[in-house]
């Protein structure tokens, strides 16, 4: 079956890269800007919250080791889906929980998974994650200075406040799905 694509957005992609990097069967992830009209948008240009784009990250993985289905499993717990165009201090719609979907079968997938999540009570609040088809005009990579952000910065305050509990609840919630040493 080969590697595929998902494009996910859920909050900074700083706080997603890092989850993703760390599960079996990614072989890569990249942060950058999707679902904007805007062709190479900057992060100022996004972060002003005129173009349209969501920060998300672009996972590259294998879905023999890591279905899809469970690749959202992930997405959901770690971020928030269930507030509108926020994640806890972020506040925009480039701050947006979404899921853009490469195909039908991706489609269906989130619904089904957007489905059994609303019903299994894990969340207090329906889920408002959008499901749309894939970005248009592209996904944009983030500037070179947002990639491997965790990896390189873990020491900021921002890394030590907000992501590492991420982390480590990844690690309590999916300890199967992760992988020996990170990408």
């Amino acid at each position: 079956m080969g590697q595929t694509v998902a494009v996910v957005g859920g909050g900074c992609f700083w706080c997603l890269e890092v989850v993703f990097q760390r599960l079996k069967g990614v072989s890569a992830v990249t942060s950058g800007y999707a679902g904007g009209a805007l062709k190479h948008p900057t992060y100022q240009q996004v972060c002003s919250g005129e173009t349209g784009h969501a920060e998300v990250v672009r996972v590259t993985f294998d879905p023999l080791v890591l279905p899809f289905g469970k690749l959202l499993e992930v997405f959901f717990h770690l971020h928030d889906p269930t507030t509108l165009n926020r994640q806890g201090a972020d506040v925009g719609t480039q701050y947006r929980s979404v899921i853009f979907c490469n195909g039908e079968e991706q489609a269906r997938v989130s619904h089904e998974v957007i489905r059994a999540l609303g019903t299994s009570g894990v969340f207090s609040s329906p889920i408002v994650t959008e499901v749309v088809p894939p970005p248009e005009p592209a996904f944009w990579p983030a500037e070179a200075y947002h990639q491997d952000y965790y990896n390189t910065h873990g020491f900021q305050p921002y890394c030590q406040v907000v992501i590492d509990p991420k982390l480590r609840k990844l690690l309590k919630l999916f300890p199967g799905e992760v992988a020996e040493q990170s990408i």
